[in-house]
């Protein structure tokens, strides 16, 4: 085995696993973990004949570890040694180390929760903090601590917090110094104004150093974008210009690892920070941007985003320069931007869309919070997560993965494009669906904002055997897209060469039920499912579309429609159209008086139909009495007698709050219309029909009839005189009983009502229908006031009888 500098910790590493201990191992960049690690544990007893999984961040770093390590046991890969990635693999019955992606890891522990044959699982450059490691290392702790005591863990890092992980492992901390030689570190004077300036600004630095020190040259860049605009400003350098990235072929990925006879310049992304070694490097350009998994509110999934580095990965960047020899890092940003970035790079963890790792939880079985993370997963973060696996049918009410759920995580997407493909019903809505997932998954192949939003657009674009295509559209996304959807084609078992078809906005919908966006007026303009609203140009084709599911938003000052495609309201996804509620509406029509009726099919707060029909005989009585309530029953016949009664049963409720009397108020009366007045309306049309109705006899017929007959004993209409009768006015406090004069003739005193509870006022009346007297005391009024009144009347009215004691007189 060569000597690196990590030799020196071996022993105690196989000490602390030896002894059933999980470890940390901190070496730093070049200190050759990656390489030598997995080759010393292959003869530990306690491996026995398990294999030895380690994990990777990314494609390149999987490739070229287990090309490193097979190359030292004079083997080609695919034996001893073996590696897997989403995209391509090598392995055999012999593999017993075999190197994977950390995505690979969390889909062999959903399909083989015991790791059945796995004795060992590396963790290798653990400090870059992605969300799949952190996800990975709590379930192997958690799979460790319920099931397999005997798995050894341990976590490889350049830069971690040993003594952070050793407490959430209860691991062995071996520190590993390793040999690097001083580096010279120079800032730019000036920061460059944006980062589209960025590979003119490299490609300057890199064009000085070349001429001012000796070495390869390995720059750090974002993505393949700025690399290949570096490369086309290095031409004529003097230099051998060779990119590294991620998504380069296997065969150019090799010559920018292996020295050549000339002097190089490396364009690399950050898969050159630690897990490579790139040899001959004495100069490092570090541009200071990465790119990194943030959530992407225009899809709603995780996707690269373009983020300035942090100070600890600056070092690292810098320390390339000196694995082999004394170096120097230029860095492209003054002394004053470096002191202000953050010390370290934000975990994935803490910035992600969660919705992934909540369904990973469930399938396994363990909620987040019983799970050993190295920073707890945010709490607002877990529960949109949870909101948006139960919008997809992943979770039930009670947070419990549904065998959708388990389905979703088989495949291995994000929920969204999980549940997008599920909803597939053929083979050839599946390569549909397969293909729309990988291209939500990349960026638009057509960049330009003036792009049409159609969705089938690109779908073209990236259609198997299609020649030509937009000649603008980016070429390597269209490859990655093209090499993701095959994947997902293996995954849901699509016969080869099927040719996708089908409707993609039915295949969005099951994705994306929350950005069904329904056209309100103008063209162009949309309302949002889940809240808000969008925009697209006018002259875009999907501009006068009733109905769109919005795939990709742009949210800046205003949400714009990247990429959508038509739904048609009466072909929703299962998972949809079981949210489909039908209300019906009558109401009065304002211009006829008529009743309508209005049916209407909701998906949320959206509106897919809406059609008006004739009512059913019960829908137009319940909506005349609203339409008599909502005009505060004015369109009834109200009389004097209706509104007497009214005041009679308030009086008695008050007497009797507990003997059952109805309370016939106009409040209450509007609050319970729809219980007292639709019986009455069969066969009526109209409002003015209402006209038509005996009021009274409604409101009476609420009572029973032992309670009416009592109302009219206690509190009857007329009050019965010697000399006639009174009409009795119940909306006076007291009750006031008017009559002429004569007819009071004979009555001693003033009666009272309801059993003598209630007073009663008496209004004694000249033969013109005036008031000559008001009293409650008609024993004190004829021994009184009655002289003075009976002389005016005497002069008024001579013709009529006026004795001098009314109390006793029955003459005619």
């Amino acid at each position: 085995m060569i000597d690196l500098p990590v030799t020196e910790a071996l022993p105690a590493l196989h000490a602390a696993l030896a002894a059933g201990r999980n470890a940390v191992l901190v070496a730093p960049p070049g200190a050759g973990k990656t390489t030598l690690v997995p080759l010393a544990l292959l003869d530990a007893p306690w491996r026995s004949d398990g294999r030895i999984l380690m994990l990777e961040p990314r494609r390149l770093a999987t490739r070229a570890a287990a090309a490193r390590m097979a190359s030292l046991l004079g083997q080609p890969v695919g034996r001893t040694i073996g590696y897997r990635t989403r995209l391509d693999g090598a392995g055999s019955a012999e593999t017993r180390v075999e190197v994977i992606t950390e995505g690979l890891l969390l889909r062999r522990l959903q399909a083989d929760p015991g790791l059945e044959g796995v004795a060992a699982v590396i963790l290798d450059e653990i400090h870059e903090r992605s969300l799949e490691t952190d996800l990975g290392l709590a379930l192997c702790l958690d799979l460790q601590r319920m099931l397999r005591p005997e798995l050894r863990l341990l976590a490889m890092s350049a830069t971690a917090d040993g003594a952070r992980l050793s407490g959430l492992m209860d691991a062995e901390v071996i520190e590993s110094a390793g040999r690097m030689f001083p580096v010279t570190v120079e800032h730019q004077p000036r920061d460059i104004a944006h980062v589209r300036d960025l590979p003119d600004a490299v490609a300057r630095a890199i064009r000085s150093a070349l001429a001012a020190h000796d070495g390869d040259i390995l720059a750090f860049l974002p993505g393949m974008a700025e690399i290949r605009r570096a490369q086309a400003a290095l031409e004529g350098c003097g230099a051998l210009v060779l990119p590294l990235h991620g998504d380069l072929p296997p065969a150019e990925q090799d010559r920018a690892l292996q020295p050549a006879d000339t002097r190089r310049v490396v364009l690399a992304t950050s898969i050159a920070e630690t897990s490579l070694t790139v040899p001959g490097v004495r100069i490092v350009v570090d541009g200071g941007w990465r790119r990194a998994p943030r959530l992407d509110p225009a899809t709603g999934l995780t996707r690269l985003t373009t983020l300035r580095i942090s100070r600890a990965a600056a070092e690292q960047r810098a320390g390339r320069a000196g694995r082999e020899a004394p170096g120097v890092a230029i860095r492209a940003w003054s002394p004053a931007l470096h002191r202000g970035l953050p010390a370290f790079d934000r975990p994935e963890i803490l910035e992600a869309e969660l919705s992934g790792l909540l369904l990973s939880c469930a399938t396994w079985g363990t909620p987040p919070a019983d799970l050993a993370f190295q920073d707890k997963p945010p709490a607002g973060a877990l529960a949109a997560g949870a909101a948006l696996l139960k919008d997809l049918g992943a979770l039930d009410a009670g947070d419990r993965v549904t065998g959708a759920g388990r389905e979703m995580a088989r495949i291995g997407a994000h929920p969204r494009l999980a549940a997008m493909m599920l909803a597939a019903e053929t083979a050839e809505t599946a390569a549909l669906a397969a293909d729309i997932a990988a291209l939500l998954e990349e960026r638009d192949p057509l960049r330009a904002r003036e792009a049409p939003a159609d969705i089938g657009i690109r779908l073209s674009a990236i259609a198997y055997g299609a020649p030509g295509g937009d000649p603008n559209a980016d070429r390597g996304a269209l490859s990655r897209i093209r090499r993701a959807a095959d994947q997902y084609r293996r995954r849901m078992q699509v016969p080869r060469g099927t040719v996708a078809a089908g409707d993609p906005g039915r295949l969005l919908a099951a994705a994306f039920p929350d950005r069904i966006a329904q056209r309100r007026g103008e063209p162009g303009s949309f309302r949002l499912s889940g809240g808000g609203s969008a925009r697209m140009p006018v002259i875009d084709p999907l501009a006068r579309e009733s109905l769109l599911v919005a795939a990709s938003l742009e949210l800046k000052a205003s949400s714009r429609i990247a990429l959508a495609a038509p739904l048609d309201p009466d072909a929703l996804p299962p998972s949809l159209a079981v949210r489909v509620t039908e209300q019906v509406e009558s109401g009065l029509d304002p211009v006829s008086g008529s009743v309508l009726s209005r049916r209407r099919r909701r998906l949320g707060t959206l509106i897919l139909s809406d059609r008006t029909e004739a009512a059913a005989s019960a829908e137009i009585a319940a909506a005349l009495a609203n339409a008599a309530a909502s005009q505060d029953l004015r369109p009834l016949p109200w009389t004097d007698a209706t509104r007497q009664l009214q005041a009679r049963v308030a009086l008695m409720r008050g007497l009797e709050p507990d003997a059952g009397w109805p309370d016939l108020s106009d409040t209450a009366l509007r609050a319970t219309i729809q219980d007292w007045l639709p019986p009455y309306l069969s066969g009526l049309t109209r409002l003015a029909e209402l006209e038509k109705l005996d009021l009274h006899a409604i409101l009476r017929g609420t009572m029973s009839w032992d309670l009416a007959s009592r109302l009219d004993r206690a509190l009857p209409t007329h009050l019965a005189l010697p000399g006639g009768r009174a009409a009795i006015d119940y909306a006076e406090s007291p009750p006031l009983a008017s009559a002429r004069a004569q007819a009071f003739y004979g009555l001693a005193t003033t009666p009272l009502l309801a059993g003598g509870r209630i007073p009663l006022r008496l209004a004694l009346l000249s033969p013109a229908g005036r008031p000559i007297a008001v009293t409650a005391d008609l024993a004190g009024f004829w021994k009184g006031a009655w002289a003075d009144a009976r002389r005016d009347m005497r002069g008024r009215y001579p013709k009529h009888r006026w004795p001098e004691n009314g109390a006793e007189s029955t003459e005619n």
